[in-house]
């Protein structure tokens, strides 16, 4: 059983994890293995899971979180005690664009829904908390319109800040123009604006999307 569910965290950056990491634990002779990996969305946590479920294993449980949007599968437990418990581990750990897959290899003791709880949302919680994690900040799509002879001026600001993808467009824009386009770090949007106004003209539209 599939489930949805949103929150309404939503932030200009977020703590993700580098790399792929694995947690194993034997539970009541069942083989739990949790594998978590960072993910974009949802596409790319579907491209994760066929990556690394075992079609061997009893069951491939697993949860995801991007941004504000959760999903997670019990893959035949029973509901809500296999994909839930990955959630909120994930929830728990502060953890953006992660999934974690839980496989077990059924052992032959059946341990209830409690016991299923516990197993796969402690496993998830074990992995997530040995996984090297790195802040992301967002990035803010910008575009500014300035005349040629200010061009240089502008480039040499834009080198003091974090910005990507700059593009030069001549051909919209009124005369001597050129609509000059980036992307620059959420926290540096407002800084950057006002830094090209102070060294370059108060009189710049800016435009964001």
């Amino acid at each position: 059983m599939a489930a949805t569910t949103t929150t309404t965290f939503n932030s200009g950056a977020f703590n993700t994890i580098q790399q792929r990491v694995s947690f194993q634990k034997e539970i009541k002779k069942s083989k739990f293995i949790a594998i978590a990996g960072p993910i974009s969305d949802e596409n790319s946590a579907m491209s994760f899971l066929s990556q690394v479920r075992d079609p061997k294993a009893t069951h491939n449980c697993w949860a995801y979180k991007v941004g504000d949007q959760y999903r997670s599968n019990d893959d035949g437990e029973p509901s809500g005690t296999a994909g839930k418990p990955i959630q909120s581990a994930i929830g728990s750990s502060g953890i953006d664009r992660v999934m974690v897959v839980v496989i077990r290899h059924f052992g032959g003791i059946k341990l209830g829904t409690g016991g299923l709880v516990r197993a796969y949302g402690g496993v998830a919680s074990e992995c997530l908390r040995n996984a090297p994690t790195c802040l992301v900040k967002t990035k803010v799509p910008m575009g500014v319109e300035v005349s040629f002879d200010l061009l240089g001026i502008l480039y040499h600001q834009l080198q003091s800040f974090p910005i990507e993808d700059m593009k030069q467009d001549y051909d919209t824009g009124t005369d001597g123009m050129c609509m000059v386009t980036f992307k620059v770090d959420f926290d540096q949007a407002e800084k950057l604006e006002d830094a090209l106004k102070s060294n370059c003209s108060r009189e710049l539209k800016f435009y964001k999307r």
